[in-house]
This record gives C-alpha cells, structure tokens and sequence, in this order.
C-alpha cells in the first residue's frame, strides 16, 4: 500500500483555485467608485418563478466610467429589476427610463472607502481559510496513509507539496487584496 500512495495535488489545487475564483467574484461586487458591470453579477431578479442573474434579463452596458445601464428585454422585469438593485444594497439609486435602468455611480468618501477595504479583508480572510481547509483535508490524507505504512520520507515529501501549494495561494489572495484596496482608495 505504502508503495501505491499518490496525493491528488491536483483535485487540491483546484479546489484552491475554486476559493480563488469565488473571491475575485466577491471582489468584483465592491464598488470602487468606478462603473463596472460585473458589480451587478451577485445581483439576483426573481424572474419567471426563479431567481436569475441581471445579465440574463437584459444587457449590462458601462457608456460611461460613472454610469452602468441594463437595458431589459421583458418590460413586465423591469420592476422587479430595480427591486432587486435597490434590496442587494450596493448603495445605487436605479433610474428608470423605459426599458432601461440606469445607475450612477457616486463618488465614494473616505469612510466608505475605508469600510470597503475592511470588507475586502474580510473577503479575503474567508479565503484564507477555504484554501486552509483544503490543505487540512490534504494533509489528513497523508496522515491516513501514514498509518497504513506510507514511510516518513514519503510523508515529508507529501507535506511540503501540500504547504508550497497552500503558500502559494496565499500570496496569490494577499496580493488579489493588495491590488483590490488600493483600487478602492485610489480617488
């Protein structure tokens, strides 16, 4: 048996990755102060029985930096479009103008900016620890394989593998939070 132990690395690494991506899309939702169409991706209309993505009920345009507008193809979702930017609480004001929403987007002030940054490092933090689960569940692993004669030598090899992988996406969320907060208090 000890002969025959392989650790996934990469069911691992795509689980970190996956920890990776869902943070990039939390901070994708923090406004910066600039106009983004991916800040209405978690927004969710409750349209024909169902809750669906904004960009599946019209088509999400940024004419302008202060400016994002949603130019919605059913008019009877138009309602219930604004509703849904209204309660997500990205602290937008939709106007209507027939089929199409606009958002303007204020100008952050520094205390807003500073309560991103804090929200960002929460973010960050939930990442930190969804990668630090997976390097858990990969070192109980070894540790499971360990006890059915895997040798020492192996077990070190196996766990520095698991601890260069998780170091690795460490930096990678410190540094997605690095760029994110200075992104947010850049005026």
């Amino acid at each position: 048996m000890s002969e025959e132990f392989e650790l996934d690395t990469d069911d691992l690494k795509r689980r970190m990755d996956g920890a990776m991506a869902n943070l990039k899309t939390e901070f994708a939702s923090l406004r910066t102060g600039r106009a983004s169409a991916s800040m209405l991706e978690p927004v969710m209309v409750d349209a024909y029985g169902s809750q669906t993505p904004i960009n599946q009920v019209g088509t999400v345009n940024v004419p302008e930096p202060r400016m994002v507008t949603i130019n919605v193809w059913d008019k009877g979702l138009v309602g219930k479009v604004e509703k849904a930017i209204r309660e997500f609480g990205l602290g937008i004001n939709p106007q209507l103008n027939g089929t199409i929403i606009m958002l303007p987007i204020p100008e952050l002030n520094e205390e807003r900016r500073r309560e991103l940054t804090k929200v960002a490092g929460q973010y960050a933090e939930h990442a930190r620890v969804s990668v630090r689960n997976v390097r858990r569940d990969g070192m109980d692993q070894i540790k499971k394989a360990k006890s059915e004669g895997m040798s020492e030598d192996d077990q070190k090899f196996w766990e520095a593998e698991v601890q260069d992988l998780t170091d690795k996406m460490i930096k990678a969320v410190d540094a997605a939070l690095e760029t994110k907060q200075a992104e947010i208090m850049q005026v």
